[in-house]
């Protein structure tokens, strides 16, 4: 059985961004940890434990992805067990690409921050800011999806606008103007396509960024680094899921990802 070592409630949203300034600031780490579980039941409860047992000194945050739960008969009560192990200064970001119209919207969050206790969630804007209000609390982020890490041959986020610029650019300036008027919002920004995630980067200064993709999907995590980081060297959270979860030492593979990173977070500054 999982230890509760989480707090049930967080301050004002200031305090939870201050929360993940000083998580970043006292571990040195942009290190996003994915939790994507495979395997069975009993081998995925081990797993787990070890993974954010061995990962937490080196973690910025967690990201477990709501999907790899969801499938098992046991995921909910897995999931809300994993959160609770995880260390209470550590934020926790439900990945479950949510996106729906605000009734049904409100019901997920309710779910992501009352039930599993997550600290934020990623949400699909297909359906317009509807989709992604509910998601706004004062104590709570939420990670607009931008331009994703995927390779699809028919995507719609490269579609060209009739006043410039691709769809992908446009959830980034609607991100913006979104995070101006309810504070909180960030972005998801693969790092399959660095000169994307630039170019969103441009549109949007200050956000932060949740950034999949490198390692097994490909993404080349100096050039993304390059492409992203603000000038004071953060911004970005670079999610790692399959290279850790693999790794016969978690803790070792996580310490020198975090070493990689920050050799190139002196470039924006």
């Amino acid at each position: 059985m999982f230890h509760n070592t989480r707090s049930k409630s967080f301050a004002l949203h200031p305090s939870l961004m201050q929360k993940l300034l000083q998580r970043i600031q006292t571990v040195n780490s942009l290190l996003c940890v994915g939790l994507d579980p495979v395997g069975d039941d009993a081998q995925v409860a081990r797993r787990l434990a070890e993974v954010v047992d061995q990962t937490s000194p080196f973690a910025a945050a967690f990201k477990p992805n709501l999907a790899f739960f969801l499938s098992r008969e046991n995921g909910v009560q897995l999931l809300k067990e994993t959160v609770q192990r995880i260390p209470k200064d550590i934020p926790v970001i439900l990945d479950g690409k949510f996106g729906d119209i605000a009734s049904t919207a409100d019901h997920y969050a309710r779910f992501a921050y009352d039930v599993v206790g997550a600290d934020a969630v990623t949400v699909n804007p297909y359906m317009g800011d509807d989709a992604v209000r509910p998601f706004v609390r004062e104590d709570k982020m939420v990670f607009v999806l931008s331009k994703t890490s995927n390779k699809s041959q028919y995507s719609m986020q490269n579609m060209a606008l009739t006043r410039g610029g691709s769809l992908a650019h446009g959830v980034a300036q609607v991100a913006c103007r979104l995070d101006a008027e309810v504070g909180g919002i960030g972005l998801v920004v693969g790092a399959t396509y660095p000169a994307a995630l630039a170019e969103v980067r441009a549109i949007c200064p200050e956000q932060w960024f949740l950034v999949p993709g490198v390692g097994a999907q490909g993404g080349d995590l100096a050039a993304t680094l390059r492409a992203g980081l603000r000038p004071d060297g953060a911004g970005l959270l670079i999610n790692t899921s399959r290279a850790l979860w693999q790794a016969d030492d978690a803790a070792a593979a996580a310490r020198e990802l975090v070493a990689q990173i920050n050799e190139y977070r002196t470039v924006g500054v």
